[in-house]
C-alpha cells in the first residue's frame, strides 16, 4: 500500500483511538525499523516481563537462531496500540508487533500490517476459531502466540455444603437453581465482571452467544434473554451488586474469599484456583452444552517495512516463538493454551488438569470474527453500555438493547 494512502487510513484509526483502547481486555524505541542488518525491533504488551523472564529468554534464543539481535520493548496494551498506529503513520514500525487479537483488524485496516501471503508466515496448523481474529476479508494478518478464554469456576466446598451436585449444572435453568440453593444455604452465588468496558462485554459474550444471539442484532429476543439472565441474578441476590463495577481482577478477589459458589473467569486464574481447590466446568449455553466463549490472547504480526527483505528474518523469529517447544516452555509465564493441536497435546501431557481449558479454547470464538473487524469495538461499546443500564436498573434489558442496537447501527454504517 502506498504511504500517502496508508497515512490517511492510520489517521482515521487514530481518531478512533479511544475505541481501540476500550477494545482491549495484557516509547523508548525511536528507530522502529532499524537499518542495522543485525538488529530487529519487537514491541509487545508485556512490560511486566524483564530481561530475566522466560519470555525474554525465549525471544533472545529465537533471535540467536536467526543470527540477529532483537531489541524488545514492552508497553501497556492500550499504549501499544496507539504507538503502533503512530509508528505506522511515520513509516517507522517495529519489525515484529505482538498485539491483543481484536487490534489486528484495526492495524490491518490502517495498512500497517503485512499479510501472511506477503511475509510467508505459516498459519496452516492454527485452529481456525483462534486464527479467526486475524482474518479480514479472506486475508490473514498474523499468527496467535496462544489463546485464553473463560469458563465457570466453582468452589466444591460451598456446593457440597448447599447440597448441589456440579454434574446437575448443565444449562441456564439448572445453574440458576443451583444459585438459589447456595444462597438459601447462606452462601454467595456467582460473581462476574459487568463493568462498562471491554471486560464487561468479554464476560457477557458467552451468555449472549450461548443464547444464540448475534452481534449484528443486539436487540434480538435471544440477546434480551441473556441480559435478562444476568439482571435477574442481581435482582434476586444470586450475584452481588458489585458486578456492575467489577473488573475480572476484582471479581476474582471476591471468589478468593471462599464465600462464592461460582465465578466466571479466565485461564489466567488457573494457578490460584488450584491453590484454593476451585475447579471448572464450561460456561453453559441456554439450553445445554458449552457456550462459545470469546478468545483472548495476542497475535504476532509483521508490520510493513520500507525494506521488504526484512520480512524473511522476522518470519523466522515469529516461527520460532510459535514453535511447539517454545510455546510450551512459556505457557506458565503467558498462561495460554496453544493455538495448534500439537501444542495442546504437549500441554496436556505435561498437565492433564488443563483439559477443561483446552476443551473451552477449542469451542471459543473470535470477537472480531464473522468479518466484523473494526466494527466490533463500536458494537462492543454499545453492548457493555446496555449491560450497565440493565444491571443498574436504569433500563429494562429489552429497552437497553434496543438503544444499543440503534447506536451500534449508526456507528457502523
Amino acid at each position: 500500500m502506498d504511504a500517502p494512502r496508508r497515512g490517511r487510513l492510520v489517521g482515521a484509526a487514530l481518531v478512533a483511538a479511544g475505541l481501540v483502547a476500550a477494545t482491549l481486555a495484557g516509547c523508548s524505541s525511536s528507530n522502529g525499523s532499524s537499518s542495522a542488518g543485525g538488529t530487529y525491533t519487537f514491541w509487545d504488551p508485556y512490560p511486566q516481563y524483564d530481561a530475566s523472564s522466560a519470555w525474554a529468554k525465549v525471544i533472545d534464543s529465537c533471535a540467536a537462531d536467526a543470527g540477529v539481535t532483537v531489541k524488545r520493548t514492552g508497553y501497556d496494551t492500550s499504549d501499544l496500540t496507539n504507538k503502533a498506529l503512530l509508528a505506522g503513520q511515520q513509516d517507522n514500525s517495529p519489525d515484529i508487533l505482538l498485539v491483543d487479537n481484536p487490534v489486528v483488524s484495526t492495524l490491518a485496516s490502517a495498512g500497517i500490517l503485512t499479510t501472511t501471503a506477503e511475509n510467508k508466515l505459516d498459519a496452516g496448523a492454527v485452529s481456525k476459531n483462534i486464527l479467526g481474529a486475524g482474518v479480514i476479508d479472506g486475508k490473514t494478518y498474523g499468527v496467535p502466540i496462544g489463546a485464553n478464554t473463560l469458563a465457570l469456576y466453582y468452589n466444591p466446598k460451598v456446593l457440597q455444603a448447599a447440597g448441589v451436585d456440579i454434574s446437575s449444572v448443565t444449562d441456564w435453568s439448572s445453574l440458576t437453581a443451583a444459585l438459589a440453593k447456595v444462597t438459601a444455604a447462606g452462601h454467595k452465588g456467582i460473581t462476574f465482571s459487568g463493568i462498562g468496558t471491554e471486560e464487561g462485554s468479554f464476560q457477557f459474550l458467552p451468555w449472549f452467544w450461548g443464547a444464540g444471539a448475534d452481534l449484528t442484532k443486539l436487540d434480538s429476543d435471544k440477546a434480551v434473554a441473556a441480559l435478562t439472565l444476568w439482571t435477574d441474578w442481581v435482582q434476586k441476590g444470586y450475584a452481588p451488586n458489585s458486578v456492575i463495577q467489577n473488573t475480572q481482577t476484582t471479581s476474582w478477589q471476591e471468589m478468593d474469599t471462599g464465600d462464592f459458589a461460582f465465578a466466571e473467569n479466565g485461564t489466567w486464574q488457573k494457578a490460584d484456583a488450584a491453590k484454593q481447590g476451585f475447579e471448572i466446568v464450561p460456561l453453559p449455553a441456554e439450553n445445554g452444552g458449552s457456550a462459545p466463549a470469546p478468545t483472548g490472547g495476542e497475535f504476532l504480526t509483521i508490520p510493513v517495512q520500507k525494506d521488504s527483505a526484512r520480512y524473511a528474518t522476522s518470519s523466522k523469529i515469529v516461527g520460532c516463538l510459535t514453535s511447539t517447544k517454545n510455546v510450551v516452555n512459556t505457557d506458565n509465564t503467558l498462561n495460554y493454551i496453544g493455538a495448534t493441536k500439537a501444542v495442546q497435546a504437549k500441554q496436556l501431557a505435561a498437565d492433564p488438569t488443563i483439559k477443561p481449558w483446552v476443551d473451552a479454547v477449542q469451542v471459543a470464538k473470535a470477537r472480531t470474527g464473522d468479518n466484523l473487524g473494526v466494527k466490533y469495538p463500536k458494537i462492543s461499546e454499545q453492548l457493555w453500555t446496555a449491560v450497565q443500564k440493565a444491571l443498574s436498573g436504569s433500563s429494562s434489558p429489552s429497552d437497553a438493547l434496543q438503544a444499543a442496537q440503534t447506536a451500534a447501527a449508526a456507528a457502523t454504517k
